[in-house]
């Protein structure tokens, strides 16, 4: 029985810096006007660059 897994990987939609006076605000409003318009979007935090991203998943086989 030959079996096939599916990787998830994430694409970069935004970045927003986390510096900013608004803090994630930005990022959250930009990730919800993707999911109305059907993209499953949302906000992780990048501790190494200090960013908010806003990302997708997708799965690739």
């Amino acid at each position: 029985m030959a079996t096939t897994t599916a990787q998830a990987t994430r694409i970069i939609l935004e970045r927003f810096p986390a510096g900013a006076p608004r803090g994630s605000w930005p990022a959250e409003e930009y990730a919800a006007t993707q999911r109305a318009q059907g993209t499953n979007a949302q906000v992780v935090m990048d501790l190494r660059t200090d960013q908010f991203l806003v990302v997708t998943d997708t799965t690739t086989q």
